[in-house]
């Protein structure tokens, strides 16, 4: 038995054979043209299809993992309409007087080299990112119909690493577990696989090795491990986990219904965060009691131009009366940092983490917070919405956010539209000043909610996008864990509610520890609804 180790992306057991992902193999060749122009034509063409098969991917993962999982086929859309890109290719051929196929893989080599030699963890991502998309182009160039790997069994699915295309296309009534050599835990496929609902394990390094194809082997994603061709006793208490989990599975369809309340009577709202329209079913499906964070800047990912009014209005209101009543937390656009948006014509910036970010843009570029205003407060007449808003390091920020609300009030009054008045106003908990002036900020909001992601990097001054910091990122610090309690005394101080948003309200190992803290909500993906129920039930 061969025992390899790495990082756990999703829990769960699989038990099944190893199937090493298989690429066709594309060699380019550098050729000598005569025509440039023609080349140029090919290379427009290859484009163009590269772009249709793409929307087909983005379509196909719309339906298998929502609109925000998706995006990432919008991305390598707009990848392709890159000016850098496309005219780094087009000057190779005409200059060079080279074919197109060569000038896509040297274009490519360049801009990922250049992609991963960035200290941006995001940037640094990208360097995989258009070594898809330029796999892509030659691909069709080659005229390359193959599709995704075929296989004929349920099986485990290995790999140095998968790009998100490969990881959609797979047929997952095929797949039983993911499995790689590197890879990121906030790389999109780590995501689709969380959302897939796939036991997944990456970054077990070289030992995962070819030789090992078609051998019978166990994923544990619970803990992060794989067991190659496993010795009886290994097999039958990974069988008994297996079961274990399924039961588990299967007695959280009956919690449904069920109130979030303690042994000892202690009740705590359930919420669920969500990205676009098309994850509301997932929350209804999962019984979660409202949403607790709708990251309102996919919008702006997902369009080429600033969202008007009208379709923010349209995707909120449409929240908002699907959720019947329940309370709709919509944060207002959280853009920067590792989500640029090519169209806000941001400055590169040397960190961007601590730069010009959320409400950061909101308040120096008021126009574009008062049209999503305007719509948020129009969509308020039709269900219950609440706004909270990110990054807030001080009071002043808050009374400039109040006062263009009231300008934003006075003008729909004006207008003749309707909206609520009593719309709940929040702001995020994501900075170490935010929670030290925690109490005079409680003043002027309903309610705190605590983002964790962003708390535990600022707290511990370690970039959550390195994974050469995983080591060193604990969300679990005393430190992280004191912020969050000081928070909640204070809101409770001055009568608010808080809440927490970020990756660590899942954390069932901290339920009981946010119990006694006394916080009053906590939202998560959709899929964990259920399981946080289970624990805050038996608590």
């Amino acid at each position: 038995m061969i025992t390899l180790e790495g990082k756990s992306v999703y829990g769960g057991i699989a038990i099944g054979k190893i199937a090493f992902y298989k690429r066709s193999e594309i060699t380019i060749k550098r050729c000598h043209v005569e025509d440039t122009k023609r080349e140029v034509k090919r290379f427009e063409e290859a484009k163009v299809k590269a772009s249709q098969e793409l929307q087909e991917l983005h379509d196909k993962a719309v339906e298998d993992v929502g609109e925000a999982n998706a995006m990432i086929f919008e991305i390598h859309q707009m990848m392709l309409e890159d000016l850098d890109y496309v005219e780094s290719i087009v000057n190779i051929i005409t200059t060079q007087e080279v074919n197109t196929e060569y000038a896509i893989g040297t274009t490519a080599d360049n801009f990922a080299a250049m992609f991963q030699a960035m200290d941006d963890a995001y940037m640094q991502g990208r360097a995989a990112d258009v070594r898809d998309v330029s796999e892509r182009l030659l691909r069709v160039l080659s005229e390359n119909k193959s599709g995704p790997m075929a296989v004929g069994e349920p099986v485990i699915i290995a790999a140095d690493d998968l790009v998100p295309s490969e990881t959609v296309q797979l047929d997952k009534e095929k797949v039983l577990a993911f499995v790689t050599m590197y890879g990121s835990a906030n790389s999109h496929t780590a995501i689709l696989a969380r959302t897939m609902n796939i036991p997944a394990v990456i970054g077990t390094g070289e030992g995962l090795a070819q030789e090992y194809d078609g051998k019978t082997a166990v994923v544990d994603g619970f803990e992060g491990k794989i067991y190659i061709e496993p010795d009886g006793p290994t097999m039958e208490r990974m069988q008994r986990k297996q079961q274990e989990d399924a039961a588990q599975r299967e007695l959280l369809q009956q919690l449904k219904g069920k109130e979030n309340i303690t042994a000892d009577g202690q009740k705590i709202q359930v919420y669920a965060n969500i990205g676009s329209m098309a994850d509301v079913g997932a929350v209804l499906k999962n019984d979660a009691g409202g949403i607790g964070l709708f990251r309102s800047e996919f919008l702006y990912l997902e369009s080429n131009t600033y969202p008007t009014e009208e379709q923010q209005f349209g995707v909120y209101k449409t929240v908002a009366e699907n959720m019947a009543g329940k309370k709709v937390i919509i944060r207002t656009l959280d853009i920067g940092a590792d989500k640029q948006v090519d169209y806000f014509g941001l400055d590169k910036e040397e960190n961007p983490a601590l730069g010009y970010r959320a409400i950061r843009i909101c308040l120096t570029q008021t126009d574009i917070f008062k049209t999503q205003l305007r719509a948020l407060y129009r969509a308020s007449a039709f269900g219950q919405i609440a706004i909270m808003f990110p990054m807030i390091i001080s009071v002043e920020e808050v009374r400039k956010i109040k006062g263009i609300i009231e300008e934003v009030k006075a003008e729909l009054k004006a207008e003749g539209i309707q909206f609520r008045e009593d719309v709940e106003t929040g702001i995020m908990i994501e900075t170490p000043a935010a929670v030290m002036v925690s109490r005079e900020l409680a003043k002027e909001v309903d309610f705190f909610s605590v983002g964790t992601n962003d708390l535990t990097q600022y707290t511990l001054a370690v970039d959550r996008q390195n994974e050469k910091l995983d080591e060193f990122y604990d969300a679990h610090h005393p430190a992280v864990l004191a912020m969050i309690r000081m928070a909640a005394e204070s809101a409770h101080a001055e009568g608010k509610w808080i809440g927490i948003c970020g990756e660590l309200a899942a954390d069932l190992s901290l339920t009981k520890t946010f119990l006694s803290m006394g916080i009053d909500e906590l939202s998560v993906s959709p899929g964990m609804v259920l399981p946080l129920r289970k624990v805050i039930r038996e608590s």
